[in-house]
């Protein structure tokens, strides 16, 4: 008589099998990906470097087509003159070690086609950085690029070589800095509020789209609470929307308010700090950081609050429709000027 098989042992044979073959399968793609994307910025370089021999501007384009014509003859259609054109461009945008980095972190050729097309080397190395910390898809990586997300951080503000330690601080240590977080301004037009709503109004908004919401913010959010009660001298506050970071491995406390900043604002989110601090930090975590959303820009105010690198607040603005891109990159490129030459002038002063 045969052996009654135990359906929970087929089971479990089942899925280890399974398992067994989709891990060999991700290492398989990875393996596949990362040399792709080494083959194509080596083809990019090799070609550079025969470009590079002569000075004419048309000798380049007409390399490219001939040697497309045989490639495409021996290897198929994807060997292409715009393939080609890619590689070039590959090798001009990435040194060596910027493309050993993009293929230790995993990230695709698609990604670094994408990367491409960010003109600032440091804006390129801040969403390489973000594409490894937050795992972004392409897709998400586009997003943030259109969304001009490097011009809206603090990280932007400072100058270029303190962009650079503080980026490769986040390689070196596997963590993210809290200017790599909060930003000058938020997009928060997915929540379809009308053109009037108040304070409650838009916090309900915020969480009954959470997950969007999250998306704008970063990947690294987590809920914790709404309408936070913090009792001090029998006076009972409430904070809007209380989040915590797992990057930052802090609380985070946002207040929403209608209209510019006020300087009370900054005197009450610091009541909250000291309060969540003492109450809700736990151990191994960071000191919580407040962040003060707008619905109007002051904008010196905003400034100088992100330019204090001692202070636990952040103030930006947030935006319920979306601005228009050119006047936004116009006026980011503006803060941009004024932080960095606010830094000059502070170190010319230290000297």
């Amino acid at each position: 008589m045969a052996q009654e098989i135990d359906p929970n042992l087929e089971n479990k044979l089942y899925d280890d099998v399974c398992n067994i073959i989709e891990q060999a399968r991700y290492r398989v793609a990875v393996y596949v990906n990362s040399e792709a994307s080494m083959m194509n910025w080596n083809v990019g370089k090799r070609i550079k470097e025969d470009v590079l021999l002569n000075k004419r501007a048309d000798y380049g384009e007409q390399v490219l087509k001939r040697l497309a014509q045989r490639l495409k003859a021996k290897y198929g259609s994807g060997w292409g003159f715009q393939k080609l054109q890619h590689c070039v461009r590959a090798a001009y945008t990435f040194s060596e070690e910027e493309i050993m980095y993009a293929v230790r972190t995993q990230l695709s050729w698609t990604h670094l086609r994408s990367l491409m097309a960010v003109p600032n080397a440091l804006a390129r190395q801040f969403y390489m950085e973000m594409c490894r910390i937050e795992h972004w898809s392409t897709r998400t990586l586009d997003d943030k690029i259109d969304a001009q997300l490097f011009e809206r951080t603090a990280i932007s503000r400072k100058p270029d070589e303190v962009i650079k330690a503080e980026l490769e601080k986040s390689k070196e240590k596997n963590e993210i800095q809290p200017d790599m977080v909060f930003r000058s301004s938020y997009f928060l037009d997915m929540l379809g509020l009308p053109d009037v709503f108040s304070e409650s109004e838009l916090e309900t908004a915020i969480l009954n789209q959470i997950q969007l919401f999250l998306k704008e913010f970063g990947s690294d959010f987590a809920f914790v609470d709404r309408q936070k009660r913090i009792p001090v001298d029998g006076v009972d506050y409430k904070l809007d929307l209380l989040f915590f970071h797992r990057g930052l491995k802090r609380l985070v406390a946002i207040d929403l308010k209608l209209g510019k900043f006020k300087p009370a604002y900054e005197g009450q989110m610091l009541l909250y700090l000291r309060y969540l601090n003492r109450h809700d930090r736990r151990e191994g975590e960071e000191s919580p950081i407040g962040l003060i959303l707008c619905s109007e820009g002051n904008t010196e105010h905003i400034e100088y609050l992100m330019l204090d690198e001692d202070s636990p607040i952040k103030v930006a603005q947030y935006y319920t429709k979306l601005p228009d891109k050119k006047l936004l990159s116009e006026k980011l490129q503006r803060a941009i000027a004024v932080a960095k030459e606010h830094y000059r002038l502070k170190e010319s002063q230290e000297e």
